[in-house]
């Protein structure tokens, strides 16, 4: 098949259908919905900053209205439909993947990087102690290895040497996250979470070149290779690079070129091009994003596809801080029109937003104030907040619209 040459508009329509962000996205209710969000888009990022409800449950309410956080940990807990393991960073997986994550387990097993060399050979020798206790006690918590008042240290039993051995453990694959209690990971030995219908025949590189190439796909519509090589980290650089060759001869996978970006190659499923034309623009829909939220993980994709420069400041000391700490980019139709920085004053019970920011050059506000305000008192309710308290707008003048509509 010969390169397909796509508008913009429909790279971008693409991309934000593929999330599942557009009104085709149907979902079923409650924790099916939750499970099938995840099994389409491949992973769910987990953080740990909770400044706002924290990053995988906002990933997830932001295409699941309906969404509790109960639901994702019954998924794993009970149902035994996801698992946790390194997907593009700490993820959820659906367990149905799980055979394809066998060669980073092997690999983490014979490290070649410095720094995992260096655990391994600093805390290797706590391993096979902490898997004997979990074999033993059943399922634990770093917590439960942490020392006892009164209790005098001994030899090896040392909280954090122990937790860096349960993590190489889990690195490895010998144990699981069962579940976690208050955000904290509860292990288990593998062969006591794993549920017995789940393949575990490990994969060669082709079906796991073509597994990635096609997670990749499925979930951005389109995807340079750079981006297919990032969605699901791979040790083998060069795997993408040759699957990619494979399944462009066999016409598995086309080319696709971008109008206005001739030196970007694109690649894409032919059944996803055939579909465009069903698809029509976004509806007047406005989402506010997590930080970590699948569509907008790999910034420089964003920069290219929505011209939309973003980049997490937390990690930036204050005082050389553009926009806040936290910023959440905002998706009006097919455009990321803007950021917020917010934070749940969780004793007042009050959604704060420190610093509101929209691009320039937008100025639909008359068609986006009222469901943006609509957004964001629901987004202030998922985070157990009753009040809105908003400091700083640019520009100025939309700040008393904003007001006013929350009154």
């Amino acid at each position: 098949m010969k390169k397909k040459i796509i508008s913009l508009s429909a790279a971008r329509k693409l991309a934000i259908h593929s999330q599942l962000l557009d009104s085709k996205a149907k979902l079923p209710k409650g924790k099916q919905g939750v499970a099938q969000l995840i099994e389409r888009l491949g992973y769910v990022q987990i953080d740990t900053i909770s400044v706002v409800e924290r990053s995988h449950n906002h990933t997830i309410w932001t295409r699941c209205p309906d969404y509790t956080n109960e639901m994702l940990h019954e998924l794993q807990a009970n149902d035994r439909r996801i698992f946790e393991y390194w997907g593009h960073a700490a993820s959820y997986l659906p367990m149905s993947d799980y055979r394809y994550y066998l060669p980073r387990m092997r690999y983490a097993s014979d490290p070649n990087e410095k720094w995992e060399k260096q655990r391994m050979e600093k805390y290797g020798h706590l391993m096979r102690p902490v898997f004997e206790e979990i074999k033993k006690n059943g399922p634990m918590s770093s917590r439960d290895f942490e020392e006892k008042p009164g209790r005098k240290r001994g030899g090896w039993w040392d909280w954090r040497p122990t937790k860096v051995a349960l993590e190489l453990l889990f690195w490895r694959g010998e144990i699981m996250v069962t579940e976690r209690r208050n955000f904290q990971k509860v292990y288990d030995l593998t062969e006591r979470v794993l549920p017995e219908w789940v393949d575990t025949t490990y994969p060669d590189d082709e079906e796991l070149g073509r597994f990635l190439v096609k997670r990749a796909l499925t979930s951005y519509g389109i995807a340079q290779e750079r981006e297919i090589r990032d969605h699901l980290h791979t040790p083998n650089k060069e795997l993408i690079h040759k699957t990619l060759s494979e399944m462009l001869s066999s016409g598995e996978v086309i080319t696709v070129e971008v109008k206005g970006f001739a030196d970007c190659t694109y690649f894409t499923l032919p059944e996803i091009v055939t579909n465009l034309n069903e698809l029509k623009r976004p509806a007047a829909k406005v989402h506010i994003l997590s930080p970590f939220d699948n569509l907008i993980i790999q910034r420089d994709r964003i920069n290219t596809l929505f011209g939309f420069d973003y980049a997490l400041e937390c990690y930036t000391p204050s005082d050389k801080r553009v926009y806040g700490y936290f910023t959440l980019p905002i998706l009006w139709k097919d455009k990321l029109v803007g950021r917020l920085d917010p934070k749940a004053e969780r004793k007042s019970k009050t959604f704060a937003i420190r610093n509101l920011v929209f691009e320039p050059g937008f100025d639909d506000y008359d068609r986006f104030l009222q469901k943006f305000v609509r957004k964001l008192s629901e987004l202030a309710r998922f985070n157990s907040c009753g009040d809105i308290r908003i400091d700083r707008v640019s520009p100025k003048s939309v700040k008393r619209k904003i007001d006013k509509l929350l009154e």
